[in-house]
């Protein structure tokens, strides 16, 4: 619960940011530098309380995953709107490849895939 209030807090900020510059609570609708101007505070925010959780010894969990990945998809959304109103997605496309490494960078995510052990095989002497 701690770590949903604690990561929900660089959402609420950009949206404070957001609805007293722009005027508006949808950020899709928001026009391009503005767009990035609120993405990345959304983006920084949630990665300095992602750090001082890490330098706190507490482990990535599943929410920070999931807060990614909304982030994200956020992104792709503009990404897409803009790619069909024909702007300038340049910056975006590189925030947004930016991001994708890092969550596949993350130590949290695991594979299913269980790996046997190979034994050396014993000579007979």
């Amino acid at each position: 619960m701690k770590k949903i209030f604690c990561y929900s807090v660089s959402v609420i900020v950009s949206m404070i940011w957001l609805i007293f510059t722009q005027h508006t609570y949808n950020p899709i609708s928001v026009k391009g530098t503005e767009f990035l101007k609120f993405y990345l505070i959304l983006l920084l925010g949630f990665y300095t309380s992602v750090m001082i959780s890490k330098s706190l010894k507490k482990t990535s969990s599943k929410t920070t995953l999931y807060f990614m990945i909304f982030i994200l998809i956020l992104g792709i959304v503009k990404l897409i709107k803009g790619l069909m109103i024909e702007k300038p997605v340049g910056y975006l496309v590189m925030i947004l490849m930016i991001e994708g490494i890092v969550i596949l960078c993350q130590p949290g995510l695991k594979s299913n895939i269980k790996h046997k052990e190979i034994q050396p095989k014993k000579r007979l002497s």
